[in-house]
């Protein structure tokens, strides 16, 4: 399918420099583009391949000026970055999706699932369970007994989904995924550790996603809340009633001890941990590798294990690089010291 410069111009409402009757088929990087394809620029650091791209339109901010020529055509908007992802989503929206349920799928006959849904081979679906209109479940999936599915949820091959989970609309979960699992939760008795049931659920509220590998654990008691618009990456564990806040964003293999609160709109960067019992206030930013012991305040830019605030952990690594030179200097000013001493006596 192709499409213009004029009529990509017009769906994202952005402005058309260079030729309108530019034509795409599809993407590329802009160190890699090819013509037929659009590509976009939003990080300065990479401003000087589109001075050499080869890709027929490029995205690019309103604020944008070349200072070079530019062979490709340009669409400028707002947010490059954003645009694009309007035109992926839009992409992804036309492909033709999967419909119907695969004969050798088990479904309960007590389970119920929406029309346009489609099941794949071998995918499980559990007593009383319910999947809503337009949910796709691909091959090999469980989901046990009890569970509640809201309209247009994904849900990839080999994703288990423990009994009496509830997952909202619009969702996308990836492949791996385990929703459900007991927390860890055990009690030391005379020097053995007898585990402690775990009797609570998992709630995930609408349009969350979440990356392959992550495991979301049942609550003790209640439920562990991941909320609306959460969007969690590969690898990460999500420990026994904790509850995430709207629209919070964490990178690969961070993990949450158990009955921590998270805010809404923060953002936790790759192997971030979080200690139990603790609160995240909203819009909090955390580092990689960051370690969190204790509460931090709304708005908190922190890094660093234990944390601390950003511009401090910065200026506490250029000293940590200096500790050996520093060390000697000091060694050598304790000789004089103690030489000036023996001297006086």
């Amino acid at each position: 399918m192709e499409f213009t410069a004029q009529q990509i111009a017009d769906y994202i409402k952005g402005d058309v420099v260079g030729d309108p009757t530019a034509k795409i088929s599809n993407f590329s990087r802009i160190e890699e583009g090819i013509p037929g394809t659009i590509t976009f620029l939003a990080n300065p650091k990479y401003e000087h391949y589109i001075y050499t791209t080869e890709a027929s339109i490029v995205l690019v901010n309103d604020s944008f000026s070349p200072t070079s020529e530019v062979k490709s055509t340009l669409i400028k908007v707002p947010n490059a970055y954003a645009s694009l992802a309007v035109l992926l989503d839009m992409v992804e929206k036309l492909k033709v999706k999967k419909s119907g349920i695969d004969s050798s799928a088990f479904i309960s006959q007590t389970a119920t699932t929406g029309e346009n849904s489609y099941v794949g081979a071998f995918a499980y679906i559990g007593e009383n369970t319910k999947i809503g209109e337009g949910c796709l479940i691909y091959p090999h999936a469980y989901i046990g007994d009890n569970v509640k599915i809201g309209s247009g949820t994904t849900v990839y091959p080999h994703t288990a989904i423990y009994d009496n989970c509830v997952i909202g609309n619009n969702c996308i979960i990836h492949a791996g995924v385990v929703i459900g699992a007991d927390g860890f939760g055990f009690a030391n008795e005379n020097g053995e550790y007898k585990k402690i049931a775990q009797l609570g659920n998992v709630i995930i509220e609408d349009s969350v996603e979440i990356g392959a590998n992550t495991a979301i654990d049942r609550a003790v008691m209640g439920s562990t809340i991941i909320r609306k618009g959460v969007k969690l990456d590969n690898l990460i564990q999500v420990a026994h009633n904790v509850e995430i806040g709207e629209n919070t964003a964490m990178a690969a293999q961070v993990g949450i001890a158990g009955s921590t609160k998270v805010g809404s709109n923060c953002m936790l960067g790759g192997q971030v941990g979080l200690g139990g019992h603790i609160k995240i206030g909203d819009n909090t930013k955390i580092g990689a590798q960051s370690g969190i012991v204790s509460n931090t305040v709304a708005g908190s830019e922190i890094m660093g294990s234990p944390a601390i605030p950003v511009k401090n952990f910065m200026h506490s690594s250029i000293i940590f690089k200096k500790l050996p030179e520093m060390y000697k200097t000091l060694y050598q000013l304790q000789q004089e010291v103690e030489e000036l001493k023996k001297n006086k006596q």
